[in-house]
């Protein structure tokens, strides 16, 4: 009887990504995701509220601290609405990074066990984090209710300016993730960047403060195109971020590309080094 033998070439390019690999592993993926659910809210007090009362708790601080006692502009919005609609995108965000970018390491019993594609594992990370956004975006529709804003034709852009944050989360945590394996550095550090970079992003003020001529440079943070273009989408208020989102889309396709072949170019070693 006749053997079959199985060729495993390296690829280049696209096909290097193995992306329809991953896509028949979509239920490992299922799995992954509703288990960091289950872990996350299991034997908690508050459990699913806990997602309600960050954003909120938050809010309060910041329009104590930046909207009254700096008294920092927020156009006419009021600032309670102004920073809990920019703490919607960012915190999906941070949130993302924290668990995909410790993804790989807290994963090692699966990774030096049996084979799956290890990009798996971090997108897992990204799609987590949607569940929260959902329950915390209804209570932004409720504040928006209580302030009376009506968002106009400009959310029809909301699920583009969504699709921005999950491409960056997912973008920045394969390089995090992938250096994490190789530099446990890494890991610790990450903390320390999510809180350096929110406040390097227009969460707590807005765009404006920037003169307009160097406001385009803010675009080099990605999340400052997604946080300005979500409030706007919003509550359809002030200017469409303009130059400054194109600068923060092209920021965000350099690293979702580059993350995916750095990703792959490393993955062959992690389960040697994690």
């Amino acid at each position: 009887m006749p053997t079959q033998q199985l060729v495993i070439e390296p690829t280049r390019g696209l096909a290097s990504l193995k992306l329809r690999e991953v896509w028949e592993y979509r239920e490992l993926l299922y799995f992954l995701v509703w288990r960091d659910l289950k872990v996350r809210y299991k034997q908690t007090v508050l459990g699913v509220a806990w997602v309600v009362l960050q954003p909120l708790v938050a809010t309060l601080i910041f329009t104590v601290v930046f909207g009254n006692l700096a008294r920092m502009p927020s156009g006419d919005l009021p600032y309670p609405l102004f920073a809990f609609a920019a703490l919607l995108p960012w915190q999906y965000f941070a949130g993302a990074l924290n668990r995909s970018g410790t993804s790989l390491v807290n994963s090692a019993h699966l990774i030096t066990k049996i084979y799956f594609p290890r990009l798996i594992i971090p997108l897992a990370g990204v799609i987590n984090g949607l569940v929260d956004f959902s329950i915390s975006f209804l209570v932004l529709l409720a504040l928006m209710l209580y302030y009376s804003v009506v968002p106009g034709f400009a959310i029809l852009t909301l699920p583009l300016f969504l699709l921005m944050a999950i491409a960056t989360a997912l973008g920045v945590s394969l390089w995090l993730s992938a250096l994490g394996v190789q530099y446990r550095d890494v890991n610790q550090l990450l903390p320390f960047l999510v809180q350096v970079w929110m406040y390097a992003t227009p969460v707590v003020y807005p765009a404006t403060l920037f003169p307009e001529r160097w406001r385009p440079l803010l675009g080099l943070n990605p999340m400052a195109g997604v946080v300005e273009g979500f409030r706007w989408a919003l509550t359809n208020r002030g200017e469409p971020p303009g130059p400054l989102l194109w600068v923060s889309v092209a920021i965000v396709l350099v690293l979702l590309t580059s993350g995916a072949f750095f990703f792959r170019n490393t993955e062959r070693t992690f389960a040697d080094v994690v």
